[in-house]
């Protein structure tokens, strides 16, 4: 199903007067999720697949003391509410996000700084939460790209989505969510990119991060694989990867962390789940091009490439890493 095909137009109204409005500003307009602004509140639906009592355990850390300054808290309290038809919904604070026109500006630092820091936090207490702390979301999100490529027309797209799917096949069970990760005690985003950075209070605030969907339990490398992947694709340059990564490993030292992803070289803990963000992108891409009756643009492409590297030397170590500037 299309974003367009599951937009619901009763769906921006509800959450509207959630916040005591009757209508506002969509900015985000998708089948997993609806925003709507209203002044210096927003409202969200949550996808309709979401479960209702994982969700409250997201937003109750998303509220906990411990995350304030890294998570955006909600601004209701309590758990998530229900539209009329079902869907869950929540409040929160709006915050201005990362300009897509100026990628020079975008807070590398502050992204990677941010990560470590949830990354550092303890564990929440039993009972500080309204239920167990539910698994990261993001190598189901993967399954799912690769589910969604499966399902959309085929055509010129064939080739490409056989590379994909090679490249799928060869990455660690745990990656394709089919059993848990090998490493899951740390509070995890489950979906980082620079679109879930935003400044709050906006335009002169700190940068926080965002949409806790997909967050719980993991592989902490999993919230850095997304960027690694487009350093390795060649799609982030090496100034920027540097930056981001060294960020992270100046904080999660600073925490009192040694090991993993705090040593000198990365990769090996980066590796797999940066393929498996690689496989992600290049589904996603495929699907998307395939239901538009398109190409698929240069960033698609790249990540298809990566795939057919990833599927020609599927015994190697390592993610063959971007080599120009």
């Amino acid at each position: 199903m299309s974003d367009q095909q599951a937009a619901d137009p009763a769906l921006p109204r509800a959450l509207a007067r959630l916040v005591g409005a009757t209508d506002g500003e969509v900015l985000a307009e998708r089948a997993d999720g609806t925003v709507v602004r209203v002044g210096d509140r927003v409202a969200k639906a949550h996808d309709p697949d979401a479960e209702a009592g994982a969700l409250a355990v997201r937003l109750g850390v998303a509220a906990a003391e411990p995350y304030a300054g890294v998570l955006l808290a909600p601004l209701r309290r309590g758990g998530p509410v229900e539209l009329p038809g079902g869907r869950s919904a929540s409040v929160w604070p709006y915050g201005s996000p990362v300009d897509p026109d100026d990628p020079g500006a975008a807070p590398w630092e502050a992204a990677g700084s941010l990560l470590a820091r949830l990354h550092a936090v303890p564990l929440p207490a039993p009972g500080r939460l309204p239920g167990p702390l539910p698994p990261m979301r993001g190598p189901a999100k993967a399954a799912r790209a690769v589910a969604r490529m499966r399902s959309a027309p085929g055509g010129t797209l064939a080739a490409a989505a056989r590379t994909v799917e090679r490249a799928w096949a060869s990455l660690p069970a745990w990656c394709r969510g089919e059993e848990p990760p090998p490493r899951a005690t740390t509070v995890c985003h489950g979906d980082f990119h620079l679109g879930q950075l935003v400044r709050h209070p906006a335009g002169t605030g700190d940068w926080h991060l965002i949409d806790v969907d997909d967050l719980g339990l993991g592989d902490p490398a999993w919230d850095l694989a997304r960027p690694a992947c487009w350093y390795a694709t060649g799609l982030l340059a090496s100034g920027e990867w540097e930056r981001f990564l060294g960020a992270y490993v100046r904080t999660v030292r600073a925490a009192g962390f040694r090991g993993g992803l705090a040593q000198a070289d990365p990769w090996p803990r980066l590796d797999a789940p940066a393929r498996a963000l690689t496989v992600q992108s290049a589904a996603l891409g495929v699907a998307k091009a395939g239901a538009a009756g398109r190409v698929p643009d240069e960033a698609e492409e790249a990540c298809v490439a990566a795939c057919a590297r990833m599927a020609a030397g599927a015994g190697q170590a390592e993610l063959p890493a971007h080599q120009g500037p």
